[in-house]
């Protein structure tokens, strides 16, 4: 593993260690992880560019889900057990792109993630559903 890499765990997200008590990364340390990966691969790309990058992962996302959607229905077939734990891994593999490009759009425009979690938050707790 490289240094800045992380992990998956059942728990969240770890840098470098096996300890499985370490709490997981934040939002904001996340995306220091990409700011290290953009500048060590050398992405220089427009605010424009990364929107196009996320919704094409957005795109893989529900290529994915209807994957498992359509498990079961008679016209597709029937998934065995390992065949529907790759379509899951792999839609988490397009969850993570998907996620990287937002949060590395984020970056790119300024928003404070963070900030703006906590502060749309608290303004659903005061909606009407």
């Amino acid at each position: 593993m490289h240094d800045g890499e992380y992990r998956s765990r059942p728990d969240g997200l770890h840098a470098g260690s096996e300890d499985p008590t370490e709490s997981g990364l934040t939002l904001a340390e996340i995306q220091g992880q990409i700011r290290r990966l953009k500048r060590a691969k050398g992405f220089d790309i427009t605010l424009d560019q990364r929107l196009a990058y996320l919704t094409a992962e957005v795109g893989g996302v529900a290529a994915e889900v209807l994957k498992i959607s359509r498990d079961g229905k008679r016209d597709v077939g029937q998934m065995n057990a390992g065949e529907r734990a790759a379509v899951v891994e792999m839609l988490g593999m397009e969850i993570y792109d998907a996620v990287w490009n937002l949060l590395d759009l984020a970056e790119m425009a300024g928003v404070d993630v963070e900030a703006a979690f906590r502060k749309k938050a608290y303004l659903n707790e005061s909606r009407e559903w």
